[in-house]
């Protein structure tokens, strides 16, 4: 006792010594040495792989060839090709609703690709459940716009092909907004269509206003009337196809009583017969639009689902007979199909529609239906052939196909075939289910299922390639690796993916295509020599390893690693991989399984190596293997029958520890391939070892230790490779890598059980005051009171003069580094030399408010910067090293939208950049915790979502389609034509894109900016022919207040919208030019004949030339604003021709 407190004394001086010395240059160099500081944290998601598991809504952008998904949640998931994938959260966990795409359905919309319809310029636009219309800039992955609609959105609909959008709401008003791609705003015009102004020219009347449930432009066909007919369906069965140029209603249907044509489809076999007359009564008082879809690709034909689960087919091919002449309702122009005859059905939920290959006219083709089945049978899809005879009176059901699904039903969405042109010709189909499950059928296993006999088909669908596994098959273990920059380490990885050749993209069968493959990579991922300067490895639940370049944030299969070695027959290989572990120097990779067998792989393309060692515990064997392609298994090692917890090369890889579940740890050698070390159960108990640190330094002539293990056997050799062991039960034990003796005096434990998480050995200088921040300093039975340094003493040290270097450095150093022990309860930071002693009294300790999961250390400047925490609760924590001060908190729910699940620890990795990985389901992400442009966060390196190329090709595609309809009339597939090629066979599919729609958007835009309603009082009624200028007539009235404002850029349009109908206010279509011409007495007496008497008529003309007074000031104030809004724009024009000019052809 005597010589220990002696040798304490002696080294304590020199201790104390060194940290005030070293407090002085901490002080001096905070923001090197000292916390973490706030400003240099910025966690961001840097890559999302995956379809979230509260997927809802899918929409698709033909042009673009980009998916969109919505979420439940408020996320958006944008998937295009080449592994390119996008992740927009909204600020608002709210899920999304209604969802309207190129296939003009109405159930659950509410996604919509802007990409096209606003001139190419990629944009989406989204609806959310509190009303918040949100668009999102897909280049610069950010919200471009956003607008709240006071009133509940209960439809929504885009005109194809321009940036006009139809909203309408639960009150049965329509409104009209415009989407300003060049200032990124949303305005709402004045075009407004109120149920007043419906009911008065239908001439019936509105109860209670029913909800608008879809608003459909109709389907371009001819003439003048492209893109300016919508249709507006009403919950209560009304239909209403809708001239917003003329302002009247075209043809209303969805009387009462109805004369139906009426039979059910049972089955293919009942349904190959033309449809029976049967002229039974049909009720629509309670009849509720639950869907609806054109049926046919001129918009003659509207299939309607009901609550009910009834489809009504519309026939309003006699629309145009009725434009000008008075409202019609065609009660009998429509057909009612049944797919059961059970009187409860489910309500029809999802209604698509496609043309058939087959097809003779504009009506026949597929008909897709979710809902309609009777209540309580098996959840399938429903495609129906349908045929229409020539007189349009018949329809004859040809084939029906029932598609089992794989869980339940979210949505389905159409995909016009390649160079397609009109409405989902030969469509593919996207079905989505829960959870987050995307299933593709290709139009050609589409097109042949009518034909098959039976009448379910259990047709294979093509999943969702996922470009990094989680869930099929199952990841159980994950790790993101740095590379040396220099030497052939970076490069043999590039070497192995150009030799193995792997491609995520599924194979179809036939000629069939995967459908999604937008966006653009970043050029640097084809740079010529590019090398790889980060990894990601997983392993799986059948024992196989899959190998990523991550060194952008668009990460690249290199290769698939089976778990069989082949040739090799090895029992227990295929079991679940449980622990990795890779060296960048030697570009080796060791996988350890739940059956105790360890592989090591070599992942250098140059190595000859044909030789593969089989070693157990008492047996070495050694095979030739045939030459083979890619990484090669050179050796497995099968010691114990106990899973794998821990696997932990040497710096210089020659080594690897292996620590089993049971207790005990092998040293085996890398070089030789053969076994160094297996030690028993060293903590003395069977608890699991969890880490292991390997700690090279240079020895000594004499190490001091304390005089109870004096006798113990001290190796002479010039270096020491120290391990340190972390077993479950919190003990840590300090061994000599060579022998396998004890360096420590005894494990080191805690008096109170814990569970231990994770070991670090932070060999940094680390400046520790002694003492932790109060309200985190926590007594215990370990330590010292609160507020005190824990530490009173200095343990017995070793004291080795030397250099250290990045794989050896002396035992000061080793002196001043410490260990951090994270268990789920608390975070101890001890010094390294009193690990070795066996003290267990902490530097510093900080008791956590909740159980902990795992932790990482991460750095910065190549020092160990900070440590981050995840809770068990989902919650994240970021602190300071070494006072373990909390600088930064944050959820996985708050960034990812992602709740804590069990083993979710397994699967998560970091790497020393402050990069994390992590897997929750079927979503992969890497969040990014470091401010500045470094890593994942170089602008260069992220995709694009948004093709420009192929936005210029589509428009001129469109231009030339323009000008050869204009000279040989319609010239189908020329859009899909040009732009195929691109991309690898790529292909514009837009329907009915033509210059003629270009010029209505114009024209439309006209009719948007002002009230298809004008007020009464601003109209002259004496009917007269000849036009007169009355001044005292003009109602020079301000317009109501819209219901929702969004900029002044709107204000400036209503602005533009007042200026332009001030002048047919006063003209009433004549020229400025017009003389007035000379009343008669009689039209004189007419117009100004008052009652009353003198007094009264004096005193009313008084009052009408103050309001003519007024009137004439509020005229010249609205001209200067003209004039000035004029000048402003006229400037505008001058600076967008001159930045034009200065533009070259590349820059398109």
């Amino acid at each position: 006792m005597f010589a220990k407190r002696l040798i304490q004394k002696a080294t304590k001086h020199h201790h104390l010594h060194h940290h005030q010395h070293q407090n002085q240059d901490h002080h001096q160099s905070n923001e090197q040495h000292g916390s973490v500081a706030l400003t240099d944290l910025d966690l961001q998601i840097a890559v999302h792989y995956g379809i979230p598991s509260a997927a809802s809504i899918l929409a698709f952008d033909p042009i673009q060839r980009l998916l969109a998904i919505g979420t439940l949640d408020g996320r958006i998931k944008v998937i295009g090709g080449d592994n390119i994938e996008g992740l927009f959260i909204s600020s608002k966990q709210l899920p999304y609703k209604y969802l309207e795409c190129y296939t003009k359905r109405l159930c659950n919309l509410h996604v919509e690709f802007l990409d096209d319809f606003l001139q190419n310029q990629g944009f989406l636009v989204s609806i959310s459940n509190d009303n918040e219309i949100q668009v999102w800039n897909l280049e610069n992955r950010c919200i471009a716009a956003c607008l709240h609609w006071e009133s509940n959105i209960t439809a929504f609909s885009v005109i194809s092909g321009s940036n006009f959008m139809y909203i309408g709401d639960e009150y049965g008003s329509i409104s009209v907004l415009k989407c300003e791609t060049d200032d990124e705003k949303l305005l709402q015009l004045p075009y407004h269509i109120s149920p007043k102004s419906i009911s008065e020219a239908a001439g019936f009347s509105f109860h209670n206003h029913p909800p608008i449930v879809g608003v459909l432009p109709q389907p371009c066909s001819s003439g003048n009337r492209s893109c300016t007919i919508v249709l507006i369906a009403y919950q209560n069965g009304l239909i209403i196809l809708w001239d917003v140029s003329e302002a009247q209603i075209i043809v209303a249907k969805g009387d009462k009583n109805l004369q139906l044509k009426d039979r059910a489809v049972d089955s293919p076999g009942e349904g190959d017969g033309n449809l029976l007359d049967d002229a039974s009564e049909q009720h629509l008082e309670d009849k509720e639009i639950s869907a609806l879809c054109w049926a046919s690709s001129d918009g003659s034909i509207l299939a309607v689902g009901y609550i009910d689960g009834d489809i009504l087919f519309w026939n309003l091919s006699t629309a145009a007979s009725t434009k000008g002449q008075q409202t019609r309702s065609l009660g009998n122009d429509v057909v009612k199909l049944q797919l059961s005859s059970a009187e409860r059905r489910l309500p029809i939920i999802v209604l698509h529609w496609s043309t058939s290959n087959k097809s003779h006219n504009d009506r026949d083709g597929l008909l897709f239906i979710y809902g309609g089945d009777e209540i309580g049978s098996e959840e399938v899809l429903t495609i129906l052939s349908l045929e229409w005879s020539s007189g349009d009176e018949t329809l004859r059901c040809a084939g029906r196909v029932e598609l089992t699904l794989v869980g339940s039903f979210a949505d389905m969405i159409l995909l016009p075939t390649a160079g397609s042109t009109g409405i989902n010709q030969n469509a593919a189909l996207f079905v989505l289910t829960n959870p987050g499950q995307l299933h593709f059928y290709d139009d050609v296993s589409l097109s042949t299922l009518t034909s098959q006999q039976d009448r379910k088909i259990s047709l294979s669908a093509v999943e969702f390639p996922a470009a990094v596994p989680t869930s099929d098959p199952y990841m159980t273990v994950a790790k993101l690796s740095l590379l040396h920059t220099g030497g052939n380490s970076s490069k043999a990885p590039s070497e192995i993916a150009a030799v193995m050749k792997c491609v995520s993209t599924p194979t179809l069968t036939g000629d069939a295509k995967w459908p999604l493959t937008g966006g653009v990579p970043s050029h640097l991922s084809f740079t010529e020599g590019k090398r790889v300067e980060r990894i990601y490895i997983a392993g799986y639940q059948d024992g196989s390893i899959r190998i990523w370049d991550a060194t952008y944030p668009v990460l690249s299969l290199i290769c698939i690693l089976e778990g069989e070695v082949q040739g090799i027959k090895v029992a227990g290989s295929s079991a679940s991989v449980s622990k990795l572990d890779f060296c960048y120097l030697t570009l080796s990779l060791a996988v350890g399984n739940a059956s105790g067998l360890v592989r090591v792989y070599d992942l250098s393309h140059n190595s000859n190596e044909t030789s593969f060692h089989f070693v157990t515990e008492s047996n070495h064997e050694v095979h030739v293997l045939p030459q083979q392609k890619g990484p090669l298994c050179r050796a497995v090692f099968c010691l114990l029958n106990s899973p794998i917890q821990a696997l932990k090369y040497t710096n210089d890889g020659g080594k690897l520890a292996v620590g089993f579940e049971c207790g005990r740890v092998a040293v085996l050698d890398m070089n030789s391939l053969s076994v160094l070390l297996l030690m028993d159960c060293i903590s003395g108990s069977s608890s699991p070892v969890i880490s292991i640190t390997w700690k090279a330094i240079t020895d000594s002539d004499t190490l001091v230790k304390s005089p109870k293990h004096a006798e113990s056997e001290i190796p002479s050799d010039p270096s020491k490779e120290l391990m340190f062991i972390l077993t479950k039960d919190s003990k840590v034990i300090v061994i000599d890598g060579r022998t396998g003796n004890r360096i420590s005096s005894g494990p080191m434990h805690l008096k109170k059980e814990s569970t231990a998480i994770s070991m670090y050995v932070i060999e940094d200088d680390v400046a520790v005051s002694g003492s932790s921040n109060g309200k985190q300093q926590q007594s215990s039975s370990e330590g010292a009171t609160k507020n005190e340094p824990v530490q009173d003493t200095i343990p017995v040290g070793i004291n080795f003069p030397g250099s250290s270097s990045e794989t050896m450095y002396s035992g000061a150093r080793l002196l001043d580094s410490h260990v951090l022990l994270c268990c789920e309860d608390a975070l101890r930071l001890y010094s390294t030399i009193s690990v070795i002693q066996g003290d267990k009294k902490p530097i510093c300790k900080v008791e956590l408010p909740k159980p902990c999961s795992w932790t990482t250390t991460f750095k910065k400047d190549e020092k160990v910067y900070g440590l981050m925490l995840l809770y068990q609760t989902g919650a994240l924590e970021i602190r300071s090293l070494p006072d373990l001060e909390v600088v930064s908190e944050s959820s996985l729910m708050s960034t990812l939208r992602w709740s804590f699940k069990a083993n979710m620890d397994k699967t998560i990795s970091s790497s020393q950049d402050g990069q994390i990985a992590l897997a929750n389901g079927c979503e992969l992400a890497f969040i990014s915790l470091l401010a500045g442009e470094s890593g994942f966060r170089i602008p260069e390196s992220l995709p694009c979502l948004h093709d420009k190329v192929l936005a210029a090709a589509a428009d001129a595609a469109i231009s030339l389609s323009s000008k050869q309809k204009k000279k040989q009339g319609t010239a189908p597939g020329v859009l899909g034509g040009i732009v195929k090629g691109f991309k690898g066979g790529k292909v514009i599919q837009k329907a009915d894109i033509s210059a003629s729609a270009k010029t209505n958007f114009t024209h439309l835009e006209d009719i948007f900016l002002k009230s298809p309603f004008p007020d009464p009082s601003s109209t002259i009624t004496d009917n007269q022919d000849d036009v007169e200028l009355n001044l005292d007539d003009i109602e020079i009235d301000d317009e109501p207040p819209l219901p929702v404002t969004s900029t002044s850029s709107q204000q400036v349009k209503s602005s533009k919208k007042e200026k332009g109908t001030e002048r047919e206010r006063l003209f009433q279509g004549a020229t400025a030019n017009t003389e007035p011409r000379m009343r008669t007495r009689e039209e004189i007496i007419a117009k100004y004949r008052k009652t009353g008497d003198a007094s009264s008529a004096a005193t009313q003309a008084r009052d009408k030339l103050v309001e003519r007074q007024e009137k004439l000031e509020r005229i010249s104030k609205r001209t200067e604003e003209l004039q000035s809004g004029a000048e402003d724009f006229a400037s505008l024009a001058n600076e967008l021709v001159k930045a034009m000019e200065a533009r070259k052809w590349y820059h398109i």
